[in-house]
This record gives C-alpha cells, structure tokens and sequence, in this order.
C-alpha cells in the first residue's frame, strides 16, 4: 500500500503545492527488428507511443485492438496520405499527423534506446530519437519503455481541471451545501480530497487498499496551519515554500503507509 502524491490547491484553483510520495514502476524494455510495430509520435517534448500495442507496450486512449482509426492526413511530406480506412502506413515513424488528445500520457513514452536514457526527443548522447528509429541500419534495438512523469505544466493543468470539476460537483447536487468531490476511484487508485472552509483543497492519490487517508488529509490540513500559514514569511494562496512544511509532511505520509491511520495527538 502507499500514497502516491500530494496536492495543495487554492481557491482560485491554482497549484501551490505538490509532492510525489511514491511511483510505481511501470516499465518493459524489448528488442525490436525493421521496421518498428509501434507508432512513435513526438508530443509535448516526449516521444510517446500513439498507435499499437505489444507485450503490453500501449499507446494512449483509444488505441489498440478494436480502435478506431489514429491518422488523420498527412503532414505534407512525400509518400501520401495513411493507409486504407485511415490506418498507419506500414512505416510507423512517417509524417502523418496523430490528434493530440490521442497521443496523452495515458500511453507509454520512450525512455532508453539500447541502455541509453532518452530526455525528451534526445537520446544521451545528443541523437534525435524518432531519427535514429528510422534508420534501417540501427536494428535490432532495444528500447526501454514506461509512464511518462507529469510534467509541471501539466500538473498545473490538471490541478485546474479538478477544481472546476469539484465546482460541477457542488452544483449538480440535488442538496444545498455539498461538500463536492470528496473521492474518485479507480481500479489502481483513489483521489481523496479535503475542502477547508478558506476553500483550500488538500488531494491525495493512493492505493485502493490505502487505510486512514481520511486522518491523513486533516493531518496535512494541520501541518498546512502550523508550518505555512504561521510562517511570517508566506503569503496566502502562494506557492509553499517550507523546509518545515516539507519534512513534516513526508513524515506524515510514512507514517500513513506504516500504520494506516492516526491517533490522537499524532
């Protein structure tokens, strides 16, 4: 069991603090021959698979067997346009242009290529990764793949996105004075979230079977009063910046994944 990441929203909606407790490892490494079965599209500085799936290597949503069609033209380059019934080409790495909303991190990302760790679209030693896959001459290649981590932005984005749907939530009750989201479930985690009456929102993604997240949240709500609200040097609704803050919270979390809850006065 374990608690995956904090958030601190604000009221406005705005992220002002986030840490990732724990991430499981999610990775396949495999050797492939040419030309590559996966399509590999670059997006958000990322080389993530779009398209296909093997050895449970997947793209984002709306791949895999039983999807409907990925490529939606051609980017201009020679060669034509995708295949019949608007299905990849057989050369994975040409120019067709793949929706955005298809290639999200949802899907796994490229993260080495025989061994070498890839930031972004490089490799470590400086070559550009979609070039280097399309060179016939570089197979057999072993590559590494796995979840791609969130990146600031869009960790900024979804914290958005959740406060406008904790909005929803309190409108579309058929009661006044819903205390909105309180819990999201899915079959690997749960998103647990505390309003404060100042409308800051404490968020916590954990395992399923995770215990006591309920104390948790009203433990980080404490640790938020006694070591950011009364530090002189923070202003409210600002990013939290507090070296107190910080060890007191990673104390409060391991203290969860051991005993599952809290008594009183912890």
């Amino acid at each position: 069991m374990a608690v995956f990441s904090v958030y601190v929203v604000n009221k406005a909606g705005g992220l002002i603090y986030q840490l990732d407790s724990y991430a499981p490892r999610a990775e396949a490494e495999k050797t492939f021959s040419y030309p590559l079965d996966l399509l590999l599209k670059l997006h958000d500085e990322r080389v993530l698979v779009a398209f296909g799936q093997r050895d449970g290597i997947r793209g984002g949503r709306g791949s895999g067997p039983g999807a409907g069609p990925v490529l939606l033209g051609s980017s201009g380059r020679g060669g034509g346009g995708a295949g019949a019934a608007g299905f990849p080409r057989r050369n994975p790495l040409d120019g067709d242009f793949v929706d955005p909303c298809l290639t999200s991190s949802v899907g796994h990302a490229v993260l080495a290529i025989n061994g070498m760790d890839v930031n972004g679209k490089y490799t470590a030693d400086g070559k550009e990764v979609l070039e280097y896959l399309a060179n016939p001459s570089n197979y057999p290649v072993s590559i590494r793949f796995g979840r791609p981590r969130l990146t600031s932005n869009e960790k900024l984005m979804l914290a958005s996105m959740f406060h406008s749907l904790f909005a929803i939530g309190s409108q579309l009750s058929p009661e006044q004075g819903s205390s909105g989201i309180e819990m999201l479930e899915t079959d690997t985690f749960k998103l647990h979230c505390f309003q404060t009456l100042t409308g800051i929102k404490f968020v916590v993604l954990a395992d399923p079977r995770q215990a006591g997240i309920d104390s948790l949240l009203r433990k980080i709500y404490e640790i938020y009063s006694d070591f950011a609200l009364k530090n002189p040097f923070y202003s409210l609704e600002m990013p939290i910046r507090c070296e107190l803050f910080d060890q007191n919270l990673k104390l409060a979390l391991e203290v969860a994944e051991k005993a599952g809850t809290f008594g009183p006065g912890s």
